[in-house]
């Protein structure tokens, strides 16, 4: 029978699967702590404020790609380059969720605007990243090799999450209201398509390393397919609606380090 846990089970078991799913996360992580800082040093004089807020949410990106390669290393693994079809990062700024590349590489600073729009898109992008750690605490928190390191990616995910929270009801208060509810709604959309697409890419590529037979990947394929068709129904809701979080000023300390995988 298949399940989440199996299924974890097997990429974790085989070392080059094993492999693969460090390296798409490293890189992913190490992607966001970039464009992160990136923010943070372009954020308009009128919301500094919030430039600590945001380079701590890179340091802890930057942090969770160390421990990914920590754990590769841990089994004398390098990291193998990651196939384009599984860039999520690459696949949603090609949609249009993020900012542009372009403009966090230049020297002219971010517009409000620009940062309502980086703030609505973390919204969504951070609720995929708590709710896939939530499962894998759930399945693996204590595993080992990896429940440590999982655990202290998920508490980060859960703090990345109640601060896009905070910061978004604080600047609907300011008047930005409209424009958070439109770009959150279509950022959502957009996501729920590419995080299909992607966990497809990367069953065909885990199917192919395990040599999983055909019904088996099927079945997977179709799983992800009514999970999508789920979602776009009505499931992306969850990924747009604005609380105020338990955790307040999530990220107004210090990063926390990981010496123990650094």
């Amino acid at each position: 029978m298949l399940s989440a846990r199996s299924l974890f089970q097997e990429i974790v078991d085989h070392d080059d699967s094993f492999q693969l799913f460090c390296s798409i996360a490293a890189s992913g992580e190490t992607q966001g702590g970039w464009e992160n800082a990136r923010i943070a040093a372009l954020v308009p004089d009128g919301m500094r404020a919030m430039a600590p807020k945001i380079t701590r949410h890179g340091a802890d990106e930057d942090k969770h790609g160390r421990i990914f390669n920590a754990l590769l290393r841990k089994r004398g693994l390098p990291p193998v380059p990651v196939p384009p079809e599984t860039d999520y990062t690459m696949l949603l700024e090609r949609r249009g969720i993020g900012l542009a590349h372009s403009k966090l590489r230049g020297d002219e600073p971010l517009t409000e605007q620009d940062v309502v729009v980086y703030l609505a898109h973390s919204r969504v992008t951070e609720q995929r990243a708590a709710d896939q750690m939530e499962m894998l605490v759930n399945h693996f928190g204590e595993d080992p090799e990896l429940g440590r390191a999982i655990r202290m990616i998920s508490h980060d995910e859960d703090n990345h999450l109640a601060y896009c929270h905070e910061e978004l009801l604080r600047l609907a208060r300011q008047g930005h209201g409209r424009t958070i509810h439109r770009v959150l709604r279509e950022s959502a959309l957009t996501e729920i398509a590419v995080y299909r697409d992607v966990s497809l890419a990367v069953m065909d590529h885990m199917g192919r390393i395990l040599n999983w037979p055909r019904p088996k990947a099927a079945a997977l394929a179709a799983g992800i397919r009514g999970m999508y068709a789920y979602e776009r129904f009505s499931g992306w809701h969850r990924m747009v609606g604005l609380r105020m979080p338990e955790r307040l000023d999530a990220l107004g300390g210090p990063v926390t380090t990981a010496p123990e995988f650094a």
